[in-house]
């Protein structure tokens, strides 16, 4: 098991220096002047070389890249070119509304999936499985952001249960917690259709098993030997997903927080873009990546300790 982290974790950091590497090249190569957009199209040319000089844009990219790695490492991820603050205050201000959403998102996408997905392999080709596969593939087809416009009609604007948009602070716990549950469940319906379909074909390859059979020949009952046997060997895939839908719902609820007005990380990174605030580009989306890799890495982890096949395939 030893080997097999150690394995893990050098791949974890040479996919850490490939993806600053890579974050680094692509917003270098972003069209326009961050100094001249700053500074609008009447700045004169000193103007611009002397902000260009305070930014550290005069300096050598590869010194730039050293230096912003460097920085990272120590803590230090800069300071914002528009905000006038440093881009770690920026993060750790709009992290605690992106991360508590991702969170709620899995967490209700989980206990969505689960019991569809279950059900539906307890009632293979019964009315409950068709109707729980035709809710999946309803749920994957449909876009989250449309979803939520239509979440915001029904129960923001007509109902008016909750709110529209804004976030209050967690001063307020419930009414914070209120305030991301229309975003969290725009997010949670379209994974809980793909984690109830992996479940579900997970679930009927496991029920199909020798030792399922063996099960069924000592006396269990198909129920039982379901939720005996073949629902703990069936979660192995499914964490997979899981870790792979907690990374999205964190990185990836840009459009998301834009329709509800939420100031968390994928809003920051959409003003910073619009601003040219490269800096607070970089560091977020570097950030966001560490995260993902990182729970690619406990699943992996997790992973090899539920199957031990694994570890010895390393």
């Amino acid at each position: 098991m030893i080997r097999y982290v150690l394995g893990r974790l050098i791949s974890l950091v040479i996919s850490l220096i490939v993806a600053s590497i890579v974050i680094f090249a692509v917003i270098e190569v972003i069209p326009g002047d961050p100094a001249a957009f700053m500074l609008g199209v009447n700045a004169r040319p000193d103007t611009i070389a002397a902000l260009r000089a305070e930014m550290g844009l005069d300096q050598p990219v590869i010194l730039r890249y050293f230096n912003w790695v460097t920085g990272m490492l120590q803590g230090d991820f800069g300071r914002s070119w528009t905000y006038k603050t440093p881009v770690a205050d920026l993060i750790s201000d709009r992290i605690w509304v992106s991360l508590p959403l991702a969170i709620y998102a899995l967490f209700l996408s989980t206990i969505i999936a689960f019991p569809a997905g279950i059900y539906a392999a307890s009632r293979r080709g019964g009315a409950g499985d068709i109707t729980i596969m035709g809710a999946t593939q309803l749920g994957v087809a449909i876009p989250n952001f449309w979803f939520a416009m239509i979440l915001v009609l029904l129960f923001a604007i007509n109902l008016r249960w909750f709110s529209a948009g804004g976030f209050p602070g967690w001063d307020n716990p419930l009414q914070a917690i209120k305030s991301l549950t229309l975003p969290a469940i725009a997010l949670a319906l379209p994974q809980a259709a793909i984690l109830a379909r992996v479940m579900r074909s997970s679930l009927l390859d496991m029920l199909g098993e020798d030792f399922i059979r063996t099960a069924r020949a000592k006396g269990l009952s198909r129920r039982q030997a379901l939720w005996r046997h073949a629902v703990r060997n069936a979660l192995i895939p499914v964490l997979t997903i899981i870790g792979l839908q907690f990374s999205f719902l964190l990185a990836g609820g840009i459009i998301i927080e834009q329709i509800f007005f939420l100031p968390g990380l994928g809003r920051l990174i959409f003003q910073s873009i619009s601003a040219r605030d490269l800096i607070v580009v970089e560091s977020v989306v570097m950030l966001l990546v560490f995260v993902v890799i990182l729970v690619n890495f406990a699943v992996d982890i997790a992973y090899a300790a539920v199957d031990p096949r694994l570890r010895t395939k390393t």
